[in-house]
């Protein structure tokens, strides 16, 4: 059993920058991959990125790959979203999900735990 804790949303501007934090419960956090989501009111949740488990290998959804950082740090068992010019479109509520069973890895369906989500804003 992983139990995840987000923080670090909020409200910004356009143009500015927000860093998430997702914290993971457990003995071999370094053995998974971690990834991001998110969800957008009125919308499904989306991939947004995903982080193997040395952290040597990200990938980022298109709509994001050239503004927002995924890294971790596998020995405080946190994985991290920086997230830099910030667009309105990016406000949602951010999930970290881990527990990939496999198979492509932006479907949500590929993943046995989620955190709760933390809200991030985004005004123009």
């Amino acid at each position: 059993q992983v139990q995840l804790v987000e923080s670090g949303g909020g409200l910004a501007q356009a143009g500015g920058s927000l860093r998430l934090s997702c914290a993971a419960s457990g003995r071999t956090f370094s053995s998974y991959t971690m990834a991001w989501f998110r969800q957008a009111p009125g919308k499904e949740r989306e991939f947004v990125g995903v982080i193997n488990r040395r952290g040597e290998g990200t990938y980022l959804a298109d709509s994001v790959k050239d503004r927002f950082i995924i890294s971790r740090d596998n020995a405080k068992n946190m994985v991290y979203l920086q997230m830099n010019s910030l667009k309105p479109e990016d406000t949602a509520v951010y999930y970290c999900a881990t527990g990939w069973r496999g198979g492509r890895y932006y479907d949500i369906n590929g993943y046995d735990y989620w955190g709760q989500g933390t809200q991030v804003t985004v005004s123009s």
